[in-house]
C-alpha cells in the first residue's frame, strides 16, 4: 500500500513538472509598461555620413597621389601662391580629403563714378561750386591674345622625333626623342615657377609661365639649369635631356592654357 501511494505521488509530480515547461517564460522588463521596440536609427543619419563634402568654387578635394605641386599645375596656379592662399607653411604637408582653394579669391570690385565716403565733409565757402570729377585713370591696354598659328609662338624645346602622342586624359603633352645631355631650351620668353622632382613620374621638371598665359612643363630632364623665379628667354637653355622618372632618355613637353592641357602640336612649327 505504501509502494501504490508512493508511485501515485511521483506520478503527480512528473505531470506538474511537464505543464510547467510547456509554458512559456515570460519576459520581464523592469520599469513597468508594454515592452519596447529596438530604436531605429535617425531618419537620414546613413545617407548624411555618405554625402560627399561640398567643394566651393575654386577649390579642390586632395587625392591619394597628390602633391601640391602637381595640384596647382594642374589648375595653371603658381604652388606658392596655392601655399599662401592656405596658409600652408609647408608645401610638402597635405592630406587626403583636405579642400584647397586653387585659384584666386575673389574680390570685391569698386565702382567706378562712385567715391568712398571716409565719414570726413570738405567745407567749401558758400557759393563755390564743387570741383569738377576728376576722370577715371584709362584701363590697362588687355594683354594681347596668344598666338595659335604654327610656329608663331613656341619653338620645339629640343628637335627629335616624337615617341608618343597628346592623348587626354592619359598623355597631357607629347614625348620626343634624344640624347642624354642634348640641350632642352624655353619654348618661349617667361618666368621659372617651378624646379624639382614634386610631381610623380616627371623626374627632374622645369615649369615656366609666359606673359601670354601659358604654361610650358619640361620634364624627365638630367639637369636643371634656371632656378624658380628666373626669366628665360626664349631658346635659353633650361636643362639638359634625361631618364629621370623614365623608361628611355627624352622629354616630355606640355603646353597648357590656364588649368587646360593641349596639344603641343598644334602651337610648334613644322620640323
Amino acid at each position: 500500500m505504501r509502494s501504490i501511494r508512493r508511485l501515485l505521488v511521483l506520478a503527480a509530480a512528473a505531470a506538474l513538472a511537464g505543464c510547467v515547461a510547456s509554458r512559456p517564460a515570460p519576459v520581464e522588463e523592469r520599469g513597468g509598461g508594454p515592452p519596447r521596440a529596438a530604436p531605429k536609427p535617425a531618419a537620414g543619419a546613413a545617407g548624411a555620413a555618405a554625402a560627399p563634402v561640398a567643394v566651393p568654387p575654386g577649390s579642390y578635394v586632395v587625392k591619394k597621389g597628390d602633391t601640391l605641386y602637381s595640384i596647382a599645375l594642374e589648375h595653371g596656379a603658381d604652388y606658392r601662391d596655392v601655399a599662401q592662399w592656405n596658409k600652408l607653411e609647408d608645401p610638402s604637408k597635405i592630406q587626403i580629403g583636405q579642400v584647397l582653394r586653387v585659384s584666386l579669391p575673389e574680390q570685391k570690385l569698386v565702382e567706378v563714378g562712385k567715391p568712398a565716403v571716409l565719414g570726413r565733409v570738405e567745407a567749401r565757402p558758400l557759393g563755390e561750386p564743387a570741383p569738377a570729377a576728376k576722370p577715371a585713370p584709362a584701363a590697362p591696354p588687355p594683354l594681347a591674345a596668344a598666338k595659335t598659328g604654327a610656329g608663331a609662338e613656341f619653338i620645339w624645346p629640343v628637335k627629335g622625333k616624337v615617341l608618343a602622342g597628346f592623348a587626354e586624359p592619359r598623355s597631357k603633352g607629347i614625348d620626343i626623342d634624344g640624347k642624354l645631355g642634348t640641350p632642352v631650351v624655353a619654348a618661349a620668353a617667361g618666368r621659372v615657377t617651378y624646379t624639382g622632382t614634386g610631381i610623380p613620374g616627371l623626374g627632374k621638371l622645369v615649369v615656366i609661365r609666359h606673359e601670354t598665359g601659358f604654361i610650358t612643363v619640361y620634364a624627365h630632364n638630367r639637369d636643371i639649369m634656371v632656378k624658380e623665379q628666373q626669366q628665360v628667354g626664349r631658346g635659353q637653355k633650361i636643362a639638359e635631356l634625361g631618364s629621370t622618372d623614365a623608361d628611355r632618355p627624352k622629354l616630355h613637353f606640355q603646353i597648357r592654357k590656364g588649368a587646360a592641357a593641349v596639344d603641343p602640336l598644334r602651337y610648334l612649327p613644322a620640323l
